[in-house]
């Protein structure tokens, strides 16, 4: 081993170069970081159980050990060393191997470019293609619907489509270039891309993916990740909050009046789940907003009634990889550290409601409809407006 970087690491190459049967690939990082991809073949064992977990491994093959970016599974991997396992660190981790399969898809993009020029049957044009056929019910279909049954899309629109470089956003880029092809009604877009702190591996994967799909990103820089690093208490909501008003005060820059986000089927029925369970409330994420900062601008969703399998079928039969998301855990190594933020919350519901599923079928439309079927007769008490108000202000009057 004295030919590699570090004692215990060992290259992507060498990896490659190996039979899966001489090793043990184990993916440190947490669920909700796995469930965005992961490398094949690879083992979920989250590093803050690694060590109550060595009786799942084997004692005859190597151990290759990846997080983030290869620094949580060294320590890992000396760890292990140090429990009679021939254990290592994947040099470069997660990270590294997402921008090497980004890299050996853009070098056969590029060859069959010079084989066959125009008719080039690229990796944009196959989506493109996928989205009118294959994958039309289950994308296409739903998008188009949601723009028409909550009126996200008019004529003379001026809309940023808010790209953070994960499959949701990517994916709704595309779905509004073949909305714009047919063009029904005139209509602007821009892709708008922020840059809040990126490591430049991530932005290298997100500008990478970006030229692969053919989608013309305007790319903009903020000092987010910085400003919310050591930030303690909510360092997510504050981020998201401070995201969205960069992405606002850009859009409005560049003469936008919408600003398009991701969020789809199953963000919607798990946050309404969070805030009855975690907040004490009942709300949803709605399919758009007036911005209350930024006069005559528009937060809409046109991802709203598409499902997340839907989304990772559509990613993995093309072979995609993208960023998890804009978040400085996936950055930084600390989502693969045992500091308490590796099982978020939404995390925690994704999981009950899939355990509610194997039972009830119809638990996710039954939790999306429960706040279009709302009796306000059985409701003790509601707001509108900022106010507050209580059954008992009109039980005597309606007697």
């Amino acid at each position: 081993m004295n030919e590699l970087s570090y004692e215990y690491d060992i290259r992507l190459s060498d990896l490659e170069s190996m039979d899966c049967g001489q090793y043990f690939l184990i993916d440190l990082r947490d669920a909700e970081s796995v469930e965005h991809g992961t490398i094949p073949h690879a083992r979920n064992i989250p590093d803050a159980e690694l060590l109550s977990r060595t009786a799942e491994l084997p004692a005859d093959k190597k151990i290759i050990l990846f997080c983030p970016r290869g620094i949580i599974s060294r320590e890992s991997a000396q760890s292990l060393r140090e429990a009679g396992f021939d254990a290592y660190s994947l040099e470069g981790g997660y990270n590294g191997w997402l921008l090497s399969e980004i890299g050996k898809e853009v070098q056969k993009e590029k060859a069959l470019k010079e084989s066959s020029e125009e008719s080039a049957d690229t990796k944009a044009r196959q989506v493109e293609r996928g989205i009118n056929k294959k994958f039309h019910r289950q994308l296409f279909a739903p998008f188009i619907r949601a723009i028409i049954d909550y009126e996200l899309v008019k004529e003379n629109d001026r809309i940023a489509v808010c790209i953070s470089g994960g499959k949701d956003s990517m994916l709704m880029a595309k779905l509004f270039q073949e909305l714009k092809r047919r063009n029904k009604f005139p209509f602007e877009l821009t892709f708008l891309v922020m840059d809040p702190g990126y490591s430049a591996e991530n932005r290298k994967v997100l500008e990478t993916n970006a030229e692969l799909l053919d989608i013309p990103v305007t790319i903009f820089e903020s000092p987010i990740f910085q400003s919310v690093f050591h930030i303690e208490k909510s360092p997510c909501y504050i981020c998201a909050r401070m995201r969205r008003g960069y992405l606002y005060r850009k859009a409005s820059e560049l003469g936008c009046n919408k600003i398009a986000l991701g969020h789809h089927y199953d963000d919607v029925i798990e946050t309404i789940l969070m805030g009855m369970l975690y907040a004490g409330q009942i709300q949803t994420m709605m399919p758009k907003l007036h911005s209350s900062n930024f006069p005559g601008m528009e937060l809409i969703r046109p991802m709203y009634l598409i499902r997340e399998e839907d989304i990772k079928h559509w990613r993995d039969y093309y072979n995609l990889h993208f960023l998890q998301c804009a978040c400085r855990f996936t950055e930084t190594c600390t989502s693969c550290d045992s500091d308490g933020h590796s099982s978020s919350k939404r995390m925690e519901v994704k999981k009950l409601i899939s355990r509610l599923h194997e039972t009830n079928p119809y638990v996710e439309a039954n939790i999306f409809k429960s706040v279009e079927n709302i009796n306000l007769s059985t409701i003790i008490s509601y707001k509108k407006n900022g106010e507050k108000i209580r059954f008992t202000d009109t039980y005597d009057q309606e007697a």
